[in-house]
């Protein structure tokens, strides 16, 4: 569930575009992540609060997770090769392990630090996204607007962010191009 105090346009995207959505445009490009206070909502809002620690180390991290998605994002929207460097720098931080316990399987996330653990799970989820196919990683229509979501659509065809916002801009515009002739 959404924190409250969170001023975010776009909130509830899978966790790596939920964390390149701190950054949205408000007329003026907003960042969610400058400040700590800024870190521990969006921690809340994305379901870690509880385990991950809202300090310094920790907001470095996620901001370094942000920039290696946004950059790797840009590049698939440029069609251009990515560099995927700084992203395995975040992954090289943590791993996954597994066993089989008596009640069956389970998954344990690792880090080198606690203050890894939002990059890191960041991270891995874009991986995740990837494996589930990374044309549906798409960047909102409008012209004005910087979020990204994932499409799930049944047809893959979703161009906004949010109907009720982007698309109702669009549709506006669209409107008065006409009645302006």
């Amino acid at each position: 569930m959404a924190d409250p105090r969170d001023p975010r346009p776009l909130i509830g995207e899978p966790l790596s575009l939920d964390l390149l959505n701190t950054r949205w445009n408000g007329g003026t490009v907003q960042d969610l992540l400058t400040r700590q206070d800024g870190y521990r909502i969006w921690l809340s809002s994305a379901g870690l609060a509880e385990r991950c620690p809202a300090d310094d180390a920790g907001l470095a991290a996620t901001s370094a997770a942000r920039d290696a998605l946004a950059d790797l994002v840009r590049a698939a929207e440029e069609q251009r090769t990515p560099d995927l460097g700084a992203l395995n720098d975040v992954l090289a931080h943590g791993r996954l392990r597994r066993t089989l316990t008596a009640a069956g399987p389970v998954e344990t996330v690792e880090v080198d630090s606690p203050g890894w653990l939002a990059a890191w799970l960041a991270a891995d989820d874009y991986l995740a996204l990837l494996r589930q196919g990374a044309h549906r990683i798409k960047r909102c229509a409008h012209e004005n607007c910087i979020l990204h979501f994932f499409d799930t659509s049944q047809n893959g065809r979703r161009r906004w962010c949010s109907m009720a916002v982007c698309g109702n801009r669009a549709k506006a515009a669209r409107h008065y191009e006409k009645t302006a002739r």
